[in-house]
This record gives C-alpha cells, structure tokens and sequence, in this order.
C-alpha cells in the first residue's frame, strides 16, 4: 500500500512551500496533507511542540485508518519530526527529512545554537522577529523562488516568529526512529545535516538547489520523494 505523504512545512513559511510538490503526487493518485502551523505561535507562550502535533494529528485522523503514513519535513520542521511520529496514530512507515534541521540523538532538542539565538535576539521587536525573507540580502533571497509571483504568495504566508519560539527545547522521544529515515539535501549549509543522517545509518539522497527547491523544480522534489519511499516500502518484511 503506497503511504499517504504528510507534509510539515517549515514554522518561518507555510503551506505552500509544500503545495507544488504535493500537488504533483496527487496527480499520480497519491494522498497528501499539508496541515498548516502558521497559527501555533499565538499565543506566545511555549511549549509549542503540542501545537504542531496536535495539528498534524487533525490531518492524519482525516485518512482512511490503517493508511501508512510518511512524514515529509522541511528546514526547521525536523525538529518536530520525533514528536509527530511519536503522537500520531499508526502506522508511520517513515520520516524523511529535506534539506532540514536533525533533532537530537536523545533528550530534547534546542530550538536554535547558543550563537544564533543570540542574533536573533538583536533583530527581535516586542518580542517578535521579522519576517524570515527580510533576514537575508535581497539577492539570496530572490534566488530561492522560481519567478516573483510564487514569492509573493509564499512569502505572504510568513508569520512573525516570537523569540520565544528559539528559546524552547522540543523533547525526543525514545524509539521514534524505529522505522525507516532519510535525508533528501537540497545543498549548503546542511551539507552537515546530511552527514549526520548517514551517520545515523540513514538512506541520503541529493537534489541539487536552493533551500527552497521544493519550489524550483517540484517534479524532481517530487520524484525522489516517491523513490526514496518506495525503496522503504519494497524492504518492509
């Protein structure tokens, strides 16, 4: 039985850094969901964690029960991977990380590193951090999306993170991973993220791009998702 994809988009974008790929899988007959977090920073205060799972738990309750489940992440959603795959009903047939953050190994995870966290402090106003897409020169911004329109509508979708959101831990709980993983990388800087997969014995795959080549080319995004879990599928005992 071919999974049903569900796909946890970063917590700085939303839906649609997702919608072209999971448009595509559709129309192969696939099932997809792209629950929306936008809202799970209001109000401010932490732990925010239960509000992702709770709202990928409302998606997953809308498949057929039984459905295998795959849990596609992207940039700073993998670390909400463990709980998600933890809370929601079974069975989750796998966790593929793109081009995103690792949790860690055991205990929690922080949010940010000690270093980021304190810039990020320096941008913060009332609390509150700009939209993801001023961070960076203009340039490097204009260079993740294929063409103006889908920025506009992508980068309208941003919420305002609150500080608070770098300041949490997000827990990892014991056995999450025995199922299959894998990393599909996109290109630096998580040329070390995809290191660390392998070292975890994970399957790693590459698509070359952008942080946001889900967006540039979501046919080839597409495919190697569709791959990578059909490999998974074709070793299930």
């Amino acid at each position: 039985m071919a999974p049903a994809f569900v796909f946890v988009h970063s917590l700085l974008l939303g839906p649609l850094s997702w919608a072209p790929v999971a448009t595509r899988l559709a129309s192969l007959g696939m099932v997809t969901a792209i629950p929306s977090l936008v809202d799970v920073t209001i109000p401010e205060e932490p732990p925010f964690w239960p509000r992702v799972v709770s709202k990928v738990k409302d998606a997953v309750d809308q498949f057929p029960h039984g459905e295998p489940i795959l849990i596609v992440a992207h940039s700073n959603a993998g670390l909400f991977v463990p709980v998600i795959a933890h809370a929601v009903r079974p069975p989750v047939a796998g966790c593929l990380f793109v081009d995103a953050s690792l949790p860690a190994r055991t205990g929690a995870s922080p949010a940010t590193t000690p270093e980021r966290l304190h810039k990020l402090r320096t941008m913060a106003t009332e609390g509150r951090l700009p939209r993801w897409t001023t961070w960076w020169p203009e340039d490097e911004v204009a260079r993740l999306f294929p063409d103006p329109q889908t920025r506009s509508v992508v980068a309208a979708e941003q919420p305002r993170l609150p500080l608070s959101y770098y300041e949490q831990e997000v827990p990892v709980p014991a056995g999450w991973d025995d199922r299959p993983c894998g990393y599909l990388l996109f290109g630096p800087p998580y040329h070390h993220m995809a290191q660390e997969a392998r070292e975890r014995g994970w399957d790693v795959e590459q698509v070359p791009g952008e942080h946001l080549h889900q967006l540039v080319d979501p046919d080839a995004v597409a495919e190697r998702i569709t791959v990578m879990a059909r490999s998974w599928a074709d070793r299930a005992p």
